[in-house]
């Protein structure tokens, strides 16, 4: 293959319920990032129902791919474009599949190299649209299906260090937006009702086993528990007070692991990304950690805190680099991690 000046990768994402593509250029440019979101479809439910999810990819991934293409000016992609990824994990089997075939598909018939993308190391990738990682670097990965942290010890390496033994984070704040009667997704109503309020209830943390392990489930029946004890006394509850204090809980449980882990591997870079790094508590309390603790520190863009193309070309981008291709006879792996070091 003979190397180009500018490498573009076009990139597809459909493992929950965004419909993705993505053209990037040298991992770190977007040319175009197209998401359809499933959102509306899924509030009915309070969740992605998977079925659903996946006849709707059906109905997208053609749209989003042209969309990206022409807003990328990609008018040759056997000339114009370097290879072609696609998330195959972790996700939905029913909507990796969708994702994963159009980028085969597409590889195959411009005679492109295809390259599989882990869906976490999109997340933490989105990094590089901000600035270039300095090494060794700690992730923090918070989203709606995990909660971990990750050891970088250079390009394109992840060992997890902790994660969830539960509920993700993003898990917990949608499941307590239900407790609070609130829409699918929660997240973003809870932080600005959180804006509201006072953290003035003691929610616990969980102190597991493992230093770097993280565990909501506890805190999230304690926030059932609060607000069933009140039903049956009929008190009325400050619903944001609530708010506040369960996103101060969950703050602090990410912050307490992410400074023991620090002082346990000394990174020179810590990085933040996931659908709930997108929340404005946690992302100052990272700052202030990383300030503690005179790290570099790069949070990925909120606009693409959400999982779409863009951040998976530019994982794909460090594959690319390393020669790391795979075969058109790839499956989807829903429950793909990386090793526990």
């Amino acid at each position: 293959m003979t190397a180009k000046q500018d490498n573009l990768i076009l990139a597809f994402e459909s493992s929950a319920d965004e419909t993705s593509a993505a053209v990037v250029k040298n991992g770190h440019e977007i040319l175009s990032n197209i998401v359809a979101t499933q959102i509306a479809s899924h509030q009915r439910f309070g969740g992605i129902v998977p079925e659903v999810a996946s006849r709707h990819h059906l109905e997208w991934i053609n749209r989003v791919t042209k969309e990206a293409l022409q807003e990328a000016s990609v008018t040759d992609p056997a000339a114009q474009l370097s290879a072609v990824a696609a998330t195959y994990g972790p996700g939905l089997v029913g909507s990796l599949l969708i994702g994963l075939m159009a980028g085969k598909t597409f590889a195959m018939v411009h005679g492109l190299p295809f390259i599989a993308v882990n869906h976490l190391a999109g997340h933490i990738s989105a990094a590089n649209f901000v600035q270039p990682t300095s090494y060794p670097a700690m992730a923090v990965m918070v989203s709606g299906g995990h909660t971990e942290l990750l050891w970088m010890a250079k390009e394109n390496s992840f060992q997890i260090i902790g994660t969830t033994l539960d509920d993700a984070a993003g898990e917990a704040f949608d499941k307590v937006g239900r407790i609070l009667g609130l829409n699918y997704p929660a997240g973003k109503e809870m932080q600005e009702m959180a804006a509201k309020g006072q953290a003035n209830i003691h929610f616990p943390i969980a102190h597991t086993e493992n230093t770097f392990d993280f565990s909501f489930s506890g805190l999230k029946s304690s926030v059932l528990n609060y607000v069933h004890h009140a039903d049956q006394l009929s008190e009325q509850i400050n619903k944001n007070d609530v708010a506040a204090s369960f996103q101060k809980a969950v703050v602090e449980a990410i912050i307490e692991k992410t400074e023991a882990a620090i002082q346990v591997f000394q990174p020179v870079q810590l990085l933040l990304g996931g659908g709930v790094a997108a929340n404005l508590a946690l992302r100052t309390a990272i700052e202030h950690l990383a300030q503690t603790y005179h790290l570099k520190l790069t949070e990925a863009p909120i606009s693409l805190a959400g999982d779409n193309a863009a951040m998976i070309g530019a994982a794909a981008y460090l594959n690319f680099k390393a020669g790391r291709f795979s075969g058109l006879d790839l499956n989807t792996d829903p429950s793909l991690n990386f090793s526990r070091m």
